[in-house]
């Protein structure tokens, strides 16, 4: 069990996490594991499918940088085991810019410090093309398209070094930050529903309704966290789609805006049996100028569960925002 006082996410706070030992022991969670030649999981296999033909996006996964690569070595240990390259890939997925891996307990530090820009290239050094620091990652650009009002705002949050992101205060994360959290999602697919279980922001519980309801509309609803979400397959891709958001969300570490005016779109795909891909389009013109595409990618994880994640927020109100501030 993972217990948080005050889950942290800002630059200046460490993720202080319980052993992992308290999680469940190895056990495969996946039928039909496909092996290679020398015994390990062949990631490359052909994605799985269910009896009515669609790909099967079933299984826990964790964030990886990339579609062919290990993910960051996450509190000293490798979730996903059989991976020699866990050790080199987190060094460099964890860059801070000096050409060292980033230091810490957790996995917070490198993350949220990518996110600010010392992740190197425009800050894409970190978890999912660092998605979890800067939802701007996947752009030409490495920034989001920001309404004046809101690039204002982001850089006042960064440099209060992001200490009111909800996580900081046990506060659900919104869509964007739980997708792409190093933390992990586990998928659970039946006919009508998808059903993704996150680790992070307290075990956070979606549902994304696959029976033919339509999407509402958003002022008929009350306004949720995560919103209300459906989805449909187009071919191999389930596209799902969120709108009812509350206002003033968080889409990354560093604080870029979300508010009630938003559409959120999903599209999930399994590229092979080994690695899942994102695709998220935020749709918000109150807070950007145009729409933007952030990617997430995750790799298997065939014998983990998620831990249970408990949040305590009791530090809060010694957080510790700009210098400025401090003087």
């Amino acid at each position: 069990m993972r217990v948080f006082r005050g889950a942290v996410t800002a630059v200046i706070l460490t993720l202080a996490s319980a052993s992992l030992v308290a999680q469940w022991p190895s056990y495969p969670n996946s039928p039909n594991v496909p092996k290679s030649a020398d015994g390990k999981v062949n990631l490359k296999a052909p994605a799985p499918r269910t009896p009515d033909g669609k790909p099967d996006l079933s299984g826990v996964w964790e964030t990886a940088p990339c579609p062919d690569c290990a993910p960051p070595v996450i509190d000293g240990l490798s979730p996903t085991p059989g991976s020699g390259q866990a050790a080199a890939q987190a060094g460099r997925a964890n860059d801070n810019g000096s050409g060292q891996p980033a230091r810490g307990n957790g996995n917070a530090q490198a993350a949220a410090g990518a996110g600010t820009g010392r992740g190197g290239g425009r800050g894409n050094g970190g978890f999912g093309r660092n998605i979890f620091g800067n939802v701007g990652g996947s752009t030409p650009e490495g920034e989001a398209p920001y309404q004046p009002w809101a690039k204002e705002l982001v850089q006042k949050r960064m440099a209060d070094n992001s200490k009111d992101n909800p996580d900081a205060h046990c506060l659900p994360m919104g869509i964007m930050q739980m997708d792409a959290h190093p933390y992990p999602k586990k998928i659970i697919q039946t006919p009508t529903e998808l059903i993704l279980i996150y680790e992070a922001s307290g075990t956070t519980v979606r549902e994304i309704f696959l029976d033919g309801r339509p999407l509402p509309k958003k002022d008929d609803v009350a306004p949720w966290y995560n919103g209300y979400s459906v989805g449909h397959w187009e071919g191999d891709t389930l596209v799902a789609e969120t709108t009812g958001l509350m206002d003033d969300g968080w889409l990354d570490v560093r604080g870029s805006p979300l508010t009630s005016e938003a559409k959120v779109t999903e599209r999930f795909r399994r590229l092979n049996f080994g690695y899942l891909e994102i695709k998220v389009t935020i749709d918000d013109p109150k807070a950007y100028t145009k729409p933007f595409d952030a990617i997430v990618y995750s790799r298997i994880m065939p014998t983990s569960q998620p831990s249970e994640f408990v949040c305590i927020d009791k530090d809060a109100e010694h957080y510790v925002g700009s210098q400025k501030q401090n003087k």
